[in-house]
């Protein structure tokens, strides 16, 4: 019993000195589809952090459905920093107060860091001859996308789709949305997030093809294989932006507005620049 005793307070001086180690603490409110990015990024930044300012720096992560982890961040979740896939979803946050109004001139490129597009990953040999939005609304195609309702991921799919049927001959809103109801009606599920229906279609095996960010392919790619699927670059896609901002009355509230302002200052570096195109191969604003 006395061991026992002992190795629990040496496991509490453990943590006490663990957690007590770190100058400061920052919580980044993320995408689900980002994990990969800030896993390698992170490390960059506690380095170069340290060799700067001389403090160490704990970094935490949350993933999930673009919308729904703002409407976490507005409930009270204390993120220090946002980094998202979708502008709208930080304009929500700055009508909460949370962040800066103005948070889109607080960086370059309208504070994204990096953008992609939205491609077709299908399994290999194209079985279904998947090649543009029409054969997603076909007889017998089921699509696999994240719910466009909570996903930054999904809503870029749904407004890809509208604005090629758009574009069709005769095109108008209401054949636009016509179309997109046959193709949500061949989602099987939606998705809770971008990894989630990546998981869905090449794990559990389900749908013909995967709507995703032309980013998430890579990740795909190093986790099951190149020749394992097939990417297709539909006639009419969008480009998409990542925006970042700091949630001001979390970093004043802590203290933590300079490691904050720091931390997504340095995705512009050249060397969080080479992990976004390392890791995604997304078309960062240097060169990829």
């Amino acid at each position: 019993m006395k061991k026992s005793s002992q190795l629990f307070r040496g496991l509490l001086v453990a943590l006490v000195a663990g957690s007590a180690f770190a100058d400061a603490t920052l919580l980044n409110v993320s995408y689900d589809v980002a994990r990969d990015v800030y896993k390698d990024y992170n490390p960059m930044f506690q380095k170069y952090w340290k060799q700067k300012a001389g403090e160490s720096i704990e970094l935490k992560q949350s993933h999930g459905g673009s919308t729904k982890q703002v409407r976490a961040v507005s409930d009270g979740l204390e993120a220090d920093v946002v980094t998202m896939n979708q502008a709208n979803d930080i304009e929500f946050l700055a009508e909460k107060g949370l962040v800066a109004k103005d948070w889109a001139k607080k960086f370059p490129n309208n504070a994204s860091p990096y953008t992609s597009t939205m491609v077709f990953i299908v399994r290999k040999g194209n079985p279904k001859a998947i090649k543009d939005w029409s054969e997603l609304a076909g007889t017998g195609v089921q699509v696999i996308i994240p719910h466009p309702k909570n996903t930054g991921n999904g809503r870029n799919t749904y407004l890809s789709a509208w604005a090629w049927a758009l574009k069709q001959p005769g095109g108008n809103d209401k054949t636009a949305q016509e179309f997109l109801g046959k193709m949500l009606k061949n989602a099987p599920l939606f998705a809770a997030g971008g990894r989630d229906a990546t998981t869905t279609f090449m794990q559990r095996k389900m749908g013909d093809v995967l709507v995703t960010f032309e980013s998430e392919a890579e990740m795909i790619a190093k986790e099951f294989g190149k020749g394992e699927f097939e990417v297709v670059y539909p006639s009419l896609t969008m480009q998409t932006e990542f925006p970042v901002a700091v949630v001001e009355k979390v970093v004043d509230k802590k203290g933590t507005r300079k490691q904050a302002q720091a931390y997504l200052e340095y995705l512009w570096s050249k060397e969080g620049q080479e992990n976004a195109r390392k890791i995604t191969c997304v078309r960062v604003t240097q060169s990829c």
